[in-house]
Order: structure tokens, then C-alpha cells, then sequence
């Protein structure tokens, strides 16, 4: 070039520096909600197998024509006395009438206990077990109507929970809840 001036190009460390600051602003909301989509994903698959075991036991009552009981365990061959329901849980047939798995009883289905620090807990009513009839419906082993709620939570995950509400008829629906703390 003769003459002429040469113009060049590039960046200056100021522009260098502001794109950096937006980057790391863009990435830190970007990981945040990753980290809550994530926790979500968690709760909802907790959520998700506790349902499709209620809807089991349910069918398996109607079609056996007979009692089937969901009750906490950890060995997976009989109910535990205590804990609740995130250590896992066990479906079974219930010959006898007495929400407690005896010998030669089915085992139709048993669920691994859930991750580290997620709870599933029961209320009154169905903290220890819970019981459908033929017709689909829950009792008590005493005949009254068995109703309550589970709640699903995450303790890494802040507030955010799961409540799966079981009504007279048997059938669970859940709802997005806001706990305090996970218990």
C-alpha cells in the first residue's frame, strides 16, 4: 500500500474484559437453572415410582379379586417395622388379610430404597402400609376407608416438593407442594 495508512484489527482489553463479565453472568444463570431443572427431574422420577407402585397394587387387587398391600422394606422380602417409605418398599399379595407379608404370601413387586437424601413419608393412615381391596379401593385391615398423603422431598434441593394424595377410592394424584425443610 503506498501512502496509505494500515488499519488493524482486533480487540482492546477493555472489550476482552466485558465479554468475559457477560460470559461468566450467562453461565452462572445458565448452571443455576440446570441445577434446578436437574432437582426437579430427581423429584419427579421419586415422585413417579411411588405412583406407578400404588397403580400396580391397585390393578393387581382388582384383578386377583383379593387384598394387595404396599408396605415400607428394606430387605424386600418382609415389611419394616420402622423408617419410612424412601428406604424402599414392597408390593404384595395378602391372603390373610393382615398387611404384614407371611410366608407364601406374593411378592409382586419390590422397589429399591431411593438416593441419599431424598424422604418419602406417610401420614397417620398410611405411614405403615397401605391397602387395596377388590373393588380398588383402600382400607385399613380393620375395614375403615384409607386416606392420606405421601410426601416426596429432596433435602438438597431446598423447598420444592411432591405430595401424593391418596383418596377413599383408592386412586392417587400428586401435587407441587412447599416445605419449609425436608423432614
Amino acid at each position: 500500500m503506498s501512502g496509505g495508512v494500515m488499519k488493524q484489527s482486533g480487540v482492546t482489553l477493555l472489550e476482552l474484559v466485558l465479554v468475559l463479565a457477560i460470559s461468566a453472568i450467562l453461565l452462572a444463570i445458565g448452571t443455576s437453572s440446570f441445577v434446578s431443572i436437574a432437582a426437579n427431574n430427581r423429584l419427579l422420577n421419586a415422585t413417579n415410582s411411588m405412583v406407578a407402585s400404588l397403580h400396580l397394587a391397585r390393578s393387581e387387587a382388582i384383578k386377583r379379586n383379593s387384598r394387595t398391600v404396599l408396605c415400607p422394606s428394606t430387605t424386600g422380602t418382609e415389611c419394616a417395622a420402622s423408617g419410612g417409605w424412601h428406604q424402599g418398599w414392597l408390593v404384595f399379595h395378602d391372603i390373610n388379610n393382615n398387611a404384614v407379608r407371611d410366608a407364601g404370601e406374593a411378592v409382586i413387586l419390590h422397589h429399591e430404597g431411593m438416593p441419599e437424601g431424598f424422604r418419602l413419608t406417610g401420614n397417620t393412615l398410611i405411614a405403615s402400609y397401605i391397602s387395596y381391596v377388590p373393588t380398588g379401593a383402600t382400607r385399613t385391615i380393620s375395614g375403615l376407608h384409607q386416606v392420606g398423603t405421601l410426601t416426596v422431598c429432596e433435602a438438597l434441593a431446598g423447598t420444592v416438593s411432591r405430595r401424593i394424595i391418596i383418596n377413599s377410592t383408592g386412586r392417587a394424584r400428586t401435587t407441587k407442594i412447599a416445605l419449609a425443610s425436608c423432614p
